[in-house]
């Protein structure tokens, strides 16, 4: 896996390990009523919050290929991107909460209520039951290669030289949080932020040039910096990257504070019944412990989480707090 080391923090208390483990066990044996034992019986759409070509769309794709053959029925995916995620959530949230339009986001879910206030259009306790959390993986801070700079030192050099802009998924993503903690918060540097619908283009601006820099998470860019089209100055891991071992940790260069993760939800509207959610934790799960889309994952990047919808509720719970604090510590605004 890119970023998954040996003794690197699980997202979860309980292991992957554990919690596959229990999903492929008990998947079509758990107790469950008629109607959940009928799930489904039409089309399942996976609504991504986020334009094609980024982890979450990544994400969402690998899952479908695979369900539809564990669930017995069709499963597509359905982008619906804009204003950092809230629309695809908006989308769902206002669902028949009967398991069969699902929504497919990033940790954003848990910025915007607090970036966004009312206007997210949601409130996550109120409007959505946690499925499973599938994909995770370190942010990353990357440059052009013609950008002058080998370092995040020197980057953070020439921003106070030169008038510089980064691109990011989206106000509110979690790629735009890191970096606006660390040029605003810590640097004091004044460096334009551009959103863009998701990581696929975000990755393409600074691909292009569009941008100088770019705040992505590691499945965005890392086929770029393979190609010698963009310059990895950092990420956001705990402990360097297996598939990127020159390049530093935020932490190893000065900003311990900085240990931030991209991840992938999967979310039912509220009041989905509890059997329906139950049954696609375990389709999900049983995906995950596919050697096929492990290997699919491996190669976009992205660590497989996991886990019960138990965990996976104490999970967001956590995070929706984690980054109410981060917002509101770096005093991030929508532009």
């Amino acid at each position: 896996m890119l970023f998954l080391q040996k003794n690197i923090k699980i997202v979860f208390k309980k292991s992957i390990t554990a919690g596959l483990s229990f999903a492929v066990l008990t998947f079509g044996v758990a107790a469950q009523p008629v109607f959940a034992q009928q799930y489904p019986d039409k089309p399942i759409r996976l609504v991504v919050a986020f334009a094609p070509g980024g982890p979450v769309d990544t994400t969402a794709r690998i899952l479908a290929s695979q369900l539809g053959d564990i669930l017995k029925q069709s499963v597509f995916v359905e982008n619906k991107a804009g204003a950092g995620g809230n629309i695809g959530a908006q989308y769902v949230a206002n669902a028949q909460p009967d398991g069969y339009t699902i929504l497919v986001t990033s940790a954003a879910y848990a910025v915007n209520p607090t970036l966004y206030g009312a206007s997210a259009g949601y409130i996550p306790d109120k409007n959505f039951t946690p499925i499973v959390i599938a994909t995770t993986q370190p942010n990353l801070i990357s440059v052009n290669e013609q950008v002058p700079v080998k370092s995040i030192a020197e980057l953070k050099d020439l921003a106070f030289k030169e008038n510089l802009s980064y691109s990011s998924p989206g106000a509110g993503t979690t790629p735009h949080l890191t970096c606006e903690n660390l040029f605003r918060s810590i640097w004091k540097a004044k460096i334009t932020h551009i959103p863009y619908k998701g990581a696929g283009p975000a990755a393409l601006a600074v691909v292009g040039g569009e941008t100088p820099i770019g705040c992505t998470a590691v499945a965005g860019v890392y086929q770029f910096s393979r190609q010698g089209k963009v310059r990895i100055l950092g990420v956001s891991s705990e402990k360097r990257l297996a598939n990127l071992p020159d390049v530093p940790t935020l932490a190893e260069l000065g900003y311990p504070q900085i240990k931030d993760y991209t991840w992938t939800g999967i979310f039912a509207p509220a009041k989905t019944p509890a059997a329906i959610v139950q049954k696609l934790n375990l389709a999900i799960n049983q995906v995950l412990a596919n050697p096929e889309a492990k290997e699919k994952f491996d190669q976009a990047g992205l660590l497989m989480v996991g886990g019960t919808q138990k965990q996976t509720a104490e999970y967001v719970a956590d995070e929706l707090k984690r980054w109410a604090q981060i917002v509101k510590d770096t005093g991030t605004k929508l532009e």
